[in-house]
This record gives structure tokens, sequence and C-alpha cells, in this order.
């Protein structure tokens, strides 16, 4: 445990909440938006994701009052509320997630640098890779002295992505084309119309990777100066991330017609704000996405170490996870991460999986620890467990929590069959570090309802490997 000194403060939550969110997404949603969607069911898809988020954020706001002895976040409070593999299973698949999206941001970074220096190309050629590799050592021992240190260098960098964002929403809406926006409004690329609740479908994935690290606060809890200052973080720095978010999605609708911001190279947004200043826009917002995707890989990269370390804690993750250096790091799972993220980058090199590939499947991987996290909550307003002297507001959250759970069931119907699949073939061989955990505390490994759900996951995992060798299912 981290002494008082190197607590958390209200601005570094914060920080670490709007630096996790802040990303390459933002950078790259004009294009991927527009290849999903019309500018009318855009509106609807950031309604739906605008207030199931907002639910989202209330909840890790309620639970992180209510239930302060949970340390860790999502995987904490799967596990109070349905047991030790749900537990597990949330706190594996997050942090898989996580790191999955570490590697999908280190290729747009280098894609992004391919701008300046072709010999990068799309972030995954042998120099790409290779400087890659590079920055992700640098970040690991820039964490590995200390917590504290890191969350204040992403202070520093989340303020510094905030420039280039705010100056191309200045830009984008003196440059504003009502007549534009209007055009295409219910089809995508001028092509015919389509449904628009399968519009809304498509685009439902890149508008929640964009608000992945909402949950960033309640994963450093236990580092928290005030445990009321969790909650808060969260929801400013929701409430921040949504407004710079619709501003850049719809203000672009406004500025290029929709098939042509659909077939823009990303990060679009660059190629937005030259159309509208000339090249020195897109050198801006290049600038700042390689500011924002430096930040945003420090976030990550304590978040990453952060879930599996509080999971070994309390023995949901093996014993060798909880090992802490004399700066209050949590090295080895910092080692563990780093060294699956750095073997992930070598196999890009023999894969064409793409940033919006690697972003679906880390997108998927953490549906199911925002559904148990929704459902938790849920469950203590239906049970009136912490609301004995407070009705009024339980009857609230217990809105608040069932329209939470309703909108991860969504993203579970959105994200498709293909990823579920391979978020199955991703979460089966986690079974094996519970087992170890299990056996290191002398308990039995599953009870009798968690080996249905094993078997569920295997069954999946055994669709997927054939899918991908058969070739129906791809990365």
């Amino acid at each position: 445990m981290a002494d008082a000194s190197n607590k958390l403060k209200l601005g570094a939550l914060i920080a670490l909440v709007v630096g996790s969110m802040v990303g390459g997404g933002i950078f790259s949603l004009p294009q991927n938006v527009a290849a999903s969607a019309g500018a009318g069911a855009t509106l609807i898809g950031w309604l739906i994701t605008g207030v199931g988020m907002l639910m989202l954020a209330f909840v890790f706001q309620t639970l992180a009052n209510r239930k302060p002895q949970l340390d860790g976040g999502v995987y904490a409070f799967a596990k109070a509320g349905f047991g030790d593999y749900m537990g597990f299973s949330s706190a594996w698949g997050y942090w898989i997630s996580a790191w999955i999206g570490n590697v999908s941001y280190m290729v747009l970074l280098f894609s992004t640098l391919g701008y300046f220096f072709p010999v990068f190309g799309e972030g995954n050629t042998p120099i790409a890779i290779g400087c890659a590799s590079v920055l992700l050592w640098l970040l690991h021992f820039l964490v590995l002295r200390g917590i504290k240190e890191a969350a204040f260098i992403n202070t520093i960098t989340t303020i510094a992505k905030m420039v280039p964002l705010a100056l191309f929403i200045i830009i984008a809406a003196i440059a504003f084309k009502l007549d534009v926006y209007k055009a295409d409004f219910w089809t995508v690329g001028g092509t015919e119309p389509s449904s628009v609740m399968e519009q809304v479908r498509k685009m439902m994935l890149v508008t929640v990777w964009v608000f992945i690290g909402i949950e960033g606060a309640s994963i450093f809890s236990a580092r928290a100066e005030k445990r009321s200052d969790v909650g808060k973080a969260t929801v400013v720095g929701f409430v921040a991330v949504l407004l710079l978010l619709v501003l850049v999605n719809v203000l672009s609708q406004g500025i290029l017609a929709q098939a042509e911001l659909a077939g823009l190279k990303n990060p679009s947004m660059a190629a937005v704000l030259e159309h509208v200043v000339g090249g020195w826009g897109a050198k801006l917002i290049s600038i700042g996405l390689l500011v924002s995707l430096a930040g945003a890989l420090l976030s990550w990269t304590l978040l990453c170490a952060e879930i599996i370390f509080s999971a070994a804690k309390d023995h949901t993750m093996p014993e060798f996870l909880r090992k802490e250096n004399a700066n209050h790091v949590p090295a080895n799972a910092l080692w563990l991460t780093n060294g699956l993220i750095q073997l992930f980058l070598v196999i890009t090199l023999f894969n064409s999986s793409t940033y919006l590939s690697l972003l679906y499947l880390a997108t998927s991987m953490i549906l199911i620890p925002y559904f148990w996290s929704a459902a938790y909550a849920l469950l203590l307003a239906f049970r009136g467990e912490t609301y004995e002297n407070d009705s009024g507001q339980r009857s609230k959250d217990l809105a608040i929590a069932a329209v939470a759970v309703l909108y991860a069931v969504w993203l579970v119907y959105a994200a498709g069959v293909q990823y579920l699949l391979l978020s199955a073939l991703l979460y089966a061989p986690g079974a094996i570090l519970f087992a170890k955990a299990k056996r290191e505390v002398g308990q039995p490994i599953f009870t009798n309802l968690e080996k249905l759900i094993f078997i569920g996951v295997l069954i999946g995992a055994g669709i997927a490997a054939y899918g991908l060798y058969a070739g129906f299912l791809s990365l």
C-alpha cells in the first residue's frame, strides 16, 4: 500500500480518467464514425452512448462511495456480486483489453509518424515495430520509478493534448456549413439508405472505444487521497470528454461530405483541418495526436499493471503478481503486461491486423467487466444493501443501474458474434492463472455454476479457434 505522500489528488485522478479516454480514438473519430453511420444515425448513437456511459459513470461513482472497501474497480465489483470466477474474468478481460489497446496505440502512433517519416508506413513496418519497442520499455522503466511521478507526467500530457483539440473545435465551428451537414443525413457515403438502427449499431463499438477509461479513477481507488474524489473524477472526466467527442464528430460532418469523411486516412481529424486551413492544420493535429498517444500509453501502462495487482492482493490472481518494488509499483504485473505487449507488437509484423481491428477486439473484451459492474450496482439497490436509511436515493440508483445494465447488454449485441467468439478465445486461457490462485489458498477451483460458465467459455473459444483456422473468422 502506498503511503500518504504517494496518494493521488483529485486533479491527478481526473487526468487519469481524461488521459486514458482521450488517446488516439478522438483523432480518428470523423472517419471511424462516417464509415458506419450518417449524420442522423450519428446523433442517435451519441444520444444512446451519452446516456449509457453517463449511467455507467454514475454506477462507478455510487459504488466508490457505497463500497469504499472494494479497491480495484471493475474486478472488485464483479467479485463481490457474482463470485470469484466472475471477478477474475472481469480483471482478466479488462487487463487484456487494456494492453491490446496499448498495442493499437503503438501502431497508430507510428502510423502518424509515417506522415512525417514514410519509413514508418502504417505503423507496422520493422522499423516502426523496433521504435515502438524502444518506447514501450522507456515507459516501463518510467513507471517503475513511481506511480505518483508517472501520474504527474500524465497530467502534463493531458493538459498539452487539449490545446490542438480546442483549436480544432474553434476552427471547425467557424468553417461549419449546415448544407454540408444535412446532405445524405440518413445514408452512409451516399449509398442506398440502410436501417438507421443498423447504422447506430455499427458505430457503437467506436463510440464505446473512445470512452474506455471512464473507470480509470476507480481502478486507483486504493491510491486516492480522498475516497470521495474517485466518484468526482469519474463524472467530471466523463462530461468533459463527451463534450469534446460530440463537437469533434458533429463539426467534422459540416465540413466534408459524409462519403469524403468515410474515405479519409487516419488520423482523419488532420485531413479535416487540412481541408479548412491547409497543410499546417494536418501537422498541428498530427503533433497533437503524438502527444495524446504518449499520454494515453502512460495512463494505460499504469492501469494495466494496477488491475491485476489489485486482483492479486486478495488472491483472485496468483501471488507473484502482488510484488511491489521499493517505489510501491507492482513490478511483476508491469513486466508481464509489457512482455505481452512486446509479443503482440512482433506479431503485427506478420499479421494484417489494423488499428481498427485491434480497437474492436479490445473493446469487446471490456464489455463483460462493464456489464458486471452495472449488474452489481443493480443488485445492491435491489437488495437495499447500504440503503437502509436512504430509500429515495435507492430508487434513483436502481433506475440508473437498470439503464446501465440495458446499455451493457446493447453493447454486447452491437459487438456482434465475431468479436464475442474471439473474446471467448482470449478469456479461456485465463483459467490457468485462476486455478493457480485458488490452489495457493487451498480452495476448489470452480463452484458448480462457475463450471457451467467455464464450459460455455470453452465452447465459444473452440468455435473461435476453428473459425480462425477455417477462415470464417479473422482478426
